[in-house]
């Protein structure tokens, strides 16, 4: 039996019947005597919310409602204690998610039977430098982007692996990716998929003016800087969901981190399925 006792649920507000759903888990959990913890629905997706720093305080398990941009948020949030996140898919295409609703009630009885496996994800440290300061730093579960602004320009880049020069760089913009997050914007960027079990970084360049440039995979111990030397201001992006501006000079240094996203799975479930399931493979399409 595991020691699950206090339940964090975070949600994505936009799903449908979503206050009705939340209330049957709640029900469901307060029957098995579980303590809950409710991201508030009419709260923003913001970390700094109350309801949120108590999920990441004292959460023994995560229960994610929704698709794959909530639990990237679930999996920031509560990465410094590395707890378990069970991913529900409300609906959308969801690589991370493990289960769908309906199957909720039973996934859970397994989970506080024991019967379930932790699948480890690596994540990303971030740190935006502006003249030798640290101006923003984050983490990424799926990947950092370096891209062009509001204008239809390329930007420039310079690129250094381990502080050695790797290349200079016109484009509309640079991914660094985890395995996670080779299935996110990196694949329709043709970018490869990695397993995710992996301990690897993906370079992987937006449209490059020099077709020679193509994605690059990296061990994991390594730091990828990319200094942005264009005039034109660019955007850093974590996880899609936030970041900043940044301007000539500055340097958007990423690193493994030292924690890790750690997921829920069942036994019987391989990455292969998820992959046949989620990307059609066999189904005959061109």
């Amino acid at each position: 039996m595991t020691a699950f006792q206090t339940i964090g649920i975070l949600i994505k507000p936009s799903a449908p019947n979503m206050r009705q759903r939340v209330e049957q888990v709640q029900d469901w959990l307060r029957i098995h005597q579980k303590i809950v913890l409710l991201d508030t629905e009419d709260m923003p997706p913001s970390s700094s919310c109350p309801e949120r720093q108590r999920i990441a305080k004292q959460a023994d398990l995560l229960i994610v409602l929704g698709g794959d941009g909530t639990m990237l948020s679930g999996a920031r949030l509560v990465e410094q204690r590395g707890i378990p996140i069970l991913g529900v898919n409300m609906g959308g295409l969801g690589f991370l998610t493990e289960v769908n609703f309906d199957d909720l009630p039973k996934a859970l009885e397994k989970i506080f039977s024991g019967e379930f496996r932790l699948d480890g994800r690596l994540m990303l440290s971030v740190h935006i430098r502006r003249n030798n300061h640290i101006i923003g730093t984050y983490s990424a579960l799926n990947d950092v982007v370096v891209s062009k602004g509001h204008m239809a320009r390329m930007i420039s880049t310079t690129v250094s692996v381990n502080d050695a020069f790797m290349t200079d760089m016109q484009s509309d913009g640079l991914i660094v990716s985890t395995p996670t997050g080779s299935t996110a914007y990196s694949l329709s960027t043709n970018g490869p998929i990695l397993d995710p079990s992996l301990e690897a970084l993906l370079i992987n360049p937006i449209c490059p003016h020099t077709l020679s440039h193509r994605p690059f995979l990296s061990p994991s111990n390594v730091t990828i800087a990319i200094q942005l030397t264009s005039q034109e201001g660019a955007m850093a992006t974590v996880d899609g969901q936030e970041g900043e501006e940044i301007f000539r000079g500055d340097i958007v240094e990423i690193r493994a981190s030292e924690h890790r996203t750690q997921l829920i799975r069942f036994p019987g479930r391989s990455y292969f399925e998820v992959l046949r399931t989620k990307l059609r493979w066999g189904d005959g399409l061109v």
